[in-house]
């Protein structure tokens, strides 16, 4: 740690020095740190720069946007869509600039590492992101204490919570996903396929990496890190993929059967 709470940086841009350098000044700015691909090791050419900014007030959009013009003529400012954020170019990658409470995400966090709380879908992907941002900024080392507690390895009880969450939805209740999903192709409602198809497959994969013992890696390369994991057969990120062939086949005459073979590969991995 140096002086003034600021770490080393791993990466560095021109634009995330700047972004370093003018928020951690703010007294509400409690830790500044990088997220996403490029610190989790999957990044490509099309990854832009995550960066998490943890606050105990709200940093004004004037100061926020006077950031973002030193690089970006037309940054877009306060987008609220999916949390509060601000998205801006420096010519050469984007900027995610996201403004997370430190109070709120600190609860989140200790809902599922302690109190093994399930979501349907998703559970464990906050705990991933705390597991692998680099800090840039930590005015009292609020966000290693953090880090410490997103240490903690992998609760059976938190697994087994998911799993008793997210598996009665795939075909056993009354409205399971498949239920929804026959429903939908009796009507024609591609639409509604999708939509269905979505929530079935991220309860598996919520499911799959529970089952693992492995924090869910986010919304994308979920297959690639599926293929990593030891414990999952390789049938079933093949079930998967037929499912998501079988749902762009007009008619969808073999979708029903590709969903149920890969509820029968989760059964087997879980229990039925």
């Amino acid at each position: 740690m140096r002086e003034g709470g600021r770490t080393e940086q791993i990466h560095s841009t021109p634009a995330l020095d700047e972004i370093v350098r003018r928020l951690s000044s703010l007294p509400q700015v409690s830790a500044i740190a990088l997220g996403g691909s490029r610190t989790a090791g999957t990044d490509d050419p099309y990854s832009d720069y995550d960066v998490y900014t943890f606050v105990t007030a709200p940093v004004p959009q004037e100061t926020r946007r006077d950031l973002a013009l030193r690089f970006d003529p037309h940054p877009e400012i306060g987008n609220d869509w999916w949390g509060e954020s601000d998205y801006w170019h420096d010519g050469e990658t984007g900027y995610d600039v996201m403004f997370w409470g430190v109070a709120d995400f600190e609860a989140g966090l200790r809902r599922v590492i302690e109190q093994h709380r399930p979501s349907t879908g998703y559970t464990t992907a906050f705990w991933h992101t705390t597991r692998n941002l680099q800090p840039l900024f930590d005015r009292d080392g609020w966000l290693s204490a953090l880090k410490g507690l997103a240490a903690t390895p992998y609760p059976d009880v938190l697994a087994d919570a998911i799993m008793r969450h997210n598996h009665p939805l795939l075909r056993t209740i009354h409205t399971s996903y498949r239920a929804q999903i026959g429903h939908a192709i009796r009507r024609q409602d591609p639409v509604s396929v999708n939509h269905r198809i979505t929530g079935l497959l991220a309860s598996t994969f919520d499911i799959l990496f529970a089952h693992a013992r492995h924090l869910h890696p986010g919304e994308k390369r979920q297959l690639d890190e599926l293929a990593r994991l030891d414990t999952i057969p390789p049938s079933v990120g093949e079930a998967i993929r037929n499912v998501l062939a079988a749902s762009g086949e007009p008619g969808w005459p073999r979708l029903m059967i590709s969903i149920d073979a890969l509820c029968d590969d989760v059964d087997a991995l879980v229990g039925g």
